[in-house]
């Protein structure tokens, strides 16, 4: 009995420690964010740190494959040397997992713009910066949010 109150008071106090894994897209502004495109791979190692995953994602095309850096909310595609495509798990007030209506609004409000609406996906130009941007918002057959994708519409 003795063991048990004294493991539980172990757990109780070690847990806390236990590291916490932040999304790196928290408390980023929109251009911060949208300043991830571009970037070179030793930059994203030098103000992020190492990637939580590496991973390949292959194209239709031979040209088309990327390198993924997975970080906990963020994933940057990355196209011989420089971030082209940025995948958030939230993002200008949407998340995944919120209904195509809530991200319309939220869109509408935030972004000053109409996104198009292709059924299965939203498209938002976003203007103003260094290259052609698009904000792209997947839907799964529930009509929630399942992907959110910010990137250079000239690669």
């Amino acid at each position: 009995m003795k063991q048990a109150a004294f493991l539980s008071l172990m757990f109780f106090l070690i847990f806390p420690l236990w590291p916490q894994e932040r999304p790196l897209n928290t408390g980023l502004s929109n251009d911060e964010q949208y300043a991830f495109i571009g970037l070179m791979v030793s930059d994203v190692i030098e103000r992020y740190g190492p990637p939580r995953t590496v991973a390949a994602a292959r194209g239709i095309e031979l040209w088309q494959d990327d390198v993924i850096f997975q970080y906990t909310g963020v994933d940057f595609y990355i196209f011989r040397d420089r971030v082209w495509q940025v995948r958030f798990s939230a993002t200008h007030g949407i998340s995944n997992g919120d209904s195509k209506t809530a991200v319309l609004l939220a869109l509408g409000n935030r972004m000053g713009g109409s996104p198009q609406d292709r059924d299965d996906h939203l498209l938002l130009p976003v203007s103003g910066k260094n290259w052609p941007l698009m904000l792209r918002v997947n839907f799964n057959s529930s009509g929630q949010t399942s992907a959110i994708f910010l990137y250079r519409l000239d690669y």
